[in-house]
């Protein structure tokens, strides 16, 4: 049964990743399309049912030499996404979101421009993404290179308080950062001080116990 089970999900995984490898094999011709495209302005192009005019462009060669920059680099973005590995990778999320809404304006925004106000549809994901990207990167750092394992110190600690060795702390007991002068810190020495990962920490513990005093006020 299991030897069947792995099977199905090796013939699945192969599959998949054929797939991947065909689209990336046809980037080039996929791209060169245009060129067999009739360049009439009236001309239009029937393909597995639909029908393809120039959507607003000189002719629909235009048109289609102009999409297939836009879908070609998104797909393999995609691709891109799905299959790496990296501790970085959410943040491809960011350039396929732009090519989502460029591809998104040319097919569905009504006035005759293209690539203009998207940029500001990409802030909210950015907003999202970088964070969380940095969140990660700051971590990795401190784990591997600092070698500061704060999931491991946390469960430590956590032993040690069910065990009565350490008594427990509101966070606001928690000390922010040692006493020391700041005043002769260069930029970059405050940037790492601030964005330290002790510092987030601590204004993550900061907001989760306002928001419980705030859900459960004491009477």
């Amino acid at each position: 049964m299991k030897d069947t089970i792995k099977k199905r999900r090796a013939k699945k995984k192969i599959l998949i990743e054929s797939c991947f490898v065909f689209f990336i094999a046809i980037t080039p011709f996929l791209y060169k399309l245009y060129d067999y495209l009739p360049e009439n302005p009236e001309a239009t192009f029937s393909l597995l049912g639909f029908t393809i005019d120039n959507n607003g462009f000189p002719d629909i060669s235009t048109y289609v030499w102009f999409m297939m920059g836009k879908i070609i680099p998104l797909y393999l973005l995609i691709f891109w996404f799905l299959t790496s590995k990296d501790w970085w990778y959410h943040i491809i999320l960011i350039p396929i979101a732009m090519y989502s809404f460029q591809v998104f304006e040319v097919l569905f925004d009504s006035d005759d421009n293209i690539d203009t106000e998207n940029i500001w549809w990409i802030i909210p994901i950015c907003l999202l993404v970088i964070p969380f990207v940095y969140f990660i990167r700051i971590k990795l750092y401190d784990k591997y290179v600092n070698g500061i394992d704060l999931e491991a110190m946390e469960a430590e600690l956590q032993n040690y308080r069910e065990k009565g060795m350490v008594p427990e702390k509101e966070p606001e007991d928690l000390p922010m950062e040692d006493p020391v002068d700041f005043e002769n810190e260069t930029l970059s020495e405050q940037i790492d001080r601030v964005l330290s990962t002790r510092n987030l920490e601590y204004q993550f513990k900061q907001l989760q116990h306002n928001l419980k005093n705030w859900l459960h006020p004491r009477s």
